[in-house]
């Protein structure tokens, strides 16, 4: 009897650590990297980096990711600092830095022209009623204000003499300007200008009917982060080609994001941004080297070393290529 006791012991003590040993190797005790992902606008442009935490994509990619977001240029100069690993930012927000010394590079993209709406007062019946005229735009040299120097300029107005250009800050603060009266027009992005129009705004332009080529939203991190940790920037990567396809066939989750962090909460909006997102959101998210051209083009006047500057100096693509050569792409939509 006491053999029977002592084998049993000795059974179930080689059992616990056959399961401690078990349990170790399960996911949730896999080491996974951590890392700060910044975003500069509460926007659907945006969503992405929101919909692929919310659908654990980052998780099952060994990556614990804190999503940040930093207003306008603020992701830009967090990211420059080193205090987050990597930001969602429109390509002329990157593209200044890097003309001056900065170790930026864009490595996906998310879109590649230009959504926004010129929405403005409803005494202003016309883009020639806006001589004169207060415009609101984030950041000087932030993306939409370098998109409304870009439309202003294609209307005919001159950026500089025609109208008043007021820095008032990201989407949300310039809407409530422009129904406050501080400022006679702005530019914003769907589904934002649906609301503003309900409330009696006026449409003067749809920069998407325009269908200018110009680098809006990517993935931004340093060459040094390339360098240095490739397969980390690897998995991100990756994490965002299965949130793509993961937001395609999820809608709930995808306005479970919008609900968190643009405060949508009426089910038509929820809707209209969902379809938005789906409707320029691409497969395989390659920034584009005529996007990059538009971007220098714009910044040659405020910076000479943009005239001469590569685009392809601002992208690096090398992991998006490894999955898309290899079908991985392709195949989570099979």
């Amino acid at each position: 009897m006491k053999l029977l006791n002592n084998t049993r012991a000795a059974f179930i003590g080689a059992l616990f650590v056959f399961i401690v040993q078990c349990g170790l190797c399960t996911p949730n005790a896999i080491a996974v990297d951590k890392l700060r992902i910044g975003y500069g606008a509460p926007s659907v442009t945006m969503s992405m980096l929101w919909i692929t935490k919310e659908g654990k994509l980052f998780e099952k990619n060994g990556l614990d990711v804190e999503v940040l977001y930093l207003e306008s240029a603020l992701v830009q100069r967090a990211l420059i600092a080193g205090n987050i690993a990597m930001g969602q930012m429109t390509g002329s927000l990157m593209a200044a830095p890097k003309l001056q010394g900065a170790d930026l590079v864009m490595v996906s993209s998310f879109l590649n022209n230009l959504l926004y709406r010129l929405v403005a007062r409803p005494e202003i019946k016309s883009v020639a009623d806006l001589k004169g005229k207060r415009i609101g735009v984030s950041r000087f040299g932030a993306g939409a204000d370098r998109a409304t120097r870009l439309l202003l300029t294609k209307l005919g107005l001159n950026p500089e003499k025609d109208v008043v250009l007021i820095q008032i800050g990201g989407s949300p603060t310039r809407i409530a300007a422009l129904s406050a009266a501080s400022i006679d027009a702005t530019i914003v992005d769907p589904p934002d200008h649906k609301r503003l129009q309900e409330a009696g705004m006026r449409i003067l332009a749809n920069m998407e009917e325009m269908k200018i080529p110009f680098q809006h939203t990517g993935l931004v991190t340093t060459r040094a982060q390339v360098s240095q940790s490739p397969d980390l920037v690897r998995r991100v990567v990756k994490s965002f080609i299965d949130g793509i396809q993961f937001m395609t066939i999820n809608p709930e989750v995808s306005k479970r994001a919008f609900r968190k962090y643009m405060r949508l909460q009426q089910e038509r909006e929820l809707d209209d941004a969902y379809q938005l997102l789906r409707s320029f959101m691409p497969r395989k998210p390659y920034p584009t080297v005529e996007g990059f051209k538009a971007v220098l083009a714009e910044l040659a006047e405020q910076i000479p070393m943009a005239k001469t500057a590569d685009p392809k100096d601002f992208i690096d693509t090398r992991f998006l290529e490894e999955f898309d050569r290899s079908g991985y792409i392709d195949g989570l939509y099979r």
